[in-house]
């Protein structure tokens, strides 16, 4: 039945329906009182009254004498991250440009992907450490890890953070899965359904389909080559967001640097406001020159930092990092318990650390920064003969945030490439407001094959 077949009550229904699918109205919440609800929904106080008793005679919601209805939690629809939030169509939906990249066919390409290629990554250094591994003791072969992780990986941690200016203490950092599984440990511990968290536009989509998976309100930023704009960020604050996420090094997609300027502003606001911040580190490494930290800046006070391993090292072996305040790490221990029982595998961490501290960390970056610059310099050449033009020179990283001439479709182009084995990243992927049409995120490690030229250029064609 389309929306017009529907009756005033049915529509009302159905809202109701969906508020509840989204969690926005969780097992045992109380519904609006009938008068509020007509005021919202623009409806008679009758036609909630009709609404609310045909959902209790579904078992959605039940009355409690005096009380009120409330959700019963019997009749909820399973959590479906696909249908959350306005659907999209599939060459700019997250999901269909993940599983694109991660599930790629045969002979396929794909400079839209958001990792290093194998022949980038320190394999004798990994190799090294998988022998040493196999001579190591029983117990990193077969127990569990400690909750907070491993104790040589913590302390290369801290050690680096005290180097950058930032001295913590052990209580401060713990160890997780991934920098993803760092995100949801902090979204379970902040937020609830129906909360607004800020996060950047373009910004980084695994984080916006996270969110979505917790239900929650996303607000975009508006992205500037200096960080987030701050009049946008400040208008956003009337919103009341429970936190803001961010990456500030060589930001994805865009491969920007936050400016000192921005960050002093921003972590004024977010005090005014009792904002927390979540600051995704996960391309410090990637950077030839330290840009500044909101971390750093915030001495770790309503600033969480996060961070991984995957993008320098290996994307197999995965472990993520959090730190942050001392009060929120306990409950973050106890979030990993709950949701996994311990911290991220003793094979992974000890073969990561192993790897870290050897001495051949240092060399493998020093010549990744060297192959960066000189592949950055290639393809933006050659996307410029397309009339491609880098939105930001990038000072360090893979990442390039092309602009396409008036009238391009980078959604559609995607569609194309992909049919012709081409994986490309369309900019609305990354927007939450669907305004980056005209953009696309390159991966330059990932474009010496001359095919993806010419599917470009028979686009633009």
């Amino acid at each position: 039945m389309s929306d017009a077949a529907l009756t005033k009550t049915e529509s009302l229904m159905q809202s109701l329906r969906d508020r509840i699918a989204a969690r926005s109205l969780g097992p045992g919440d109380r519904m609006p009182s009938i008068r509020q609800l007509a005021g919202q929904a623009g409806v008679s106080p009758s036609t909630v009254v009709e609404a609310y008793d045909r959902l209790a005679a579904e078992g959605v919601i039940r009355a409690r004498r005096g009380a009120g209805f409330f959700v019963t939690g019997t009749k909820l629809p399973p959590m479906e991250v696909a249908r959350m939030g306005q659907k999209r169509a599939p060459n700019i939906d997250p999901f269909w440009v993940s599983r694109q990249s991660l599930d790629l066919p045969p002979g396929a390409l794909q400079p839209g992907c958001g990792w290093l290629p194998e022949d980038w990554m320190p394999h004798q250094a990994l190799r090294k450490g998988l022998r040493a591994l196999a001579k190591t003791e029983d117990s990193v072969l077969t127990n569990y890890a400690s909750a907070r992780g491993s104790v040589a990986l913590r302390r290369y941690l801290l050690n680096r953070f005290a180097d950058e200016g930032l001295p913590i203490g052990p209580e401060q950092l713990m160890l997780t899965g991934s920098a993803s599984q760092a995100v949801d440990l902090i979204c379970r511990l902040m937020l609830r359904p129906g909360d607004t968290v800020l996060v950047d536009d373009p910004g980084y989509f695994n984080f916006h389909t996270l969110l979505r998976a917790h239900r929650v309100q996303l607000r975009g930023v508006r992205w500037t080559p200096e960080g987030p704009d701050l009049a946008d960020f400040e208008a956003a604050l009337a919103e009341k967001p429970r936190l803001y996420i961010t990456n500030s090094a060589l930001h994805n997609p865009t491969g920007a640097t936050l400016s000192a300027q921005v960050a002093h502003r921003l972590l004024v606001l977010a005090a005014q406001h009792d904002l927390v911040v979540v600051e995704d580190d996960t391309f410090v490494d990637l950077e030839s020159e330290p840009s500044p930290r909101l971390a750093l800046l915030d001495g770790l006070n309503r600033v969480l930092r996060i961070g991984g391993f995957s993008k320098t090292l290996s994307a197999s072996v995965r472990c993520g990092y959090i730190a942050g305040r001392s009060d929120w790490m306990e409950s973050l221990l106890d979030l990993q318990i709950a949701t996994r029982f311990a911290g991220p595998s003793p094979v992974a961490t000890e073969l990561l650390s192993g790897v870290l501290i050897g001495g051949h960390y240092r060399k493998h970056l020093s010549e990744l920064h060297r192959r960066l610059a000189v592949a950055r310099k290639r393809v933006t050449t050659q996307l410029s003969t397309l009339g491609i033009e880098p939105w930001v020179q990038p000072r360090g990283g893979f990442n390039l945030w092309g602009r396409f001439p008036d009238g391009v479709d980078t959604g559609a182009l995607a569609l194309e490439g992909a049919e012709q084995g081409v994986i490309f990243s369309p900019g609305n992927v990354f927007s939450p407001s669907q305004t980056a049409g005209r953009f696309m995120r390159f991966n330059v490690t990932q474009m010496n094959d001359p095919r993806i030229f010419e599917v470009l250029k028979g686009a633009l064609a």
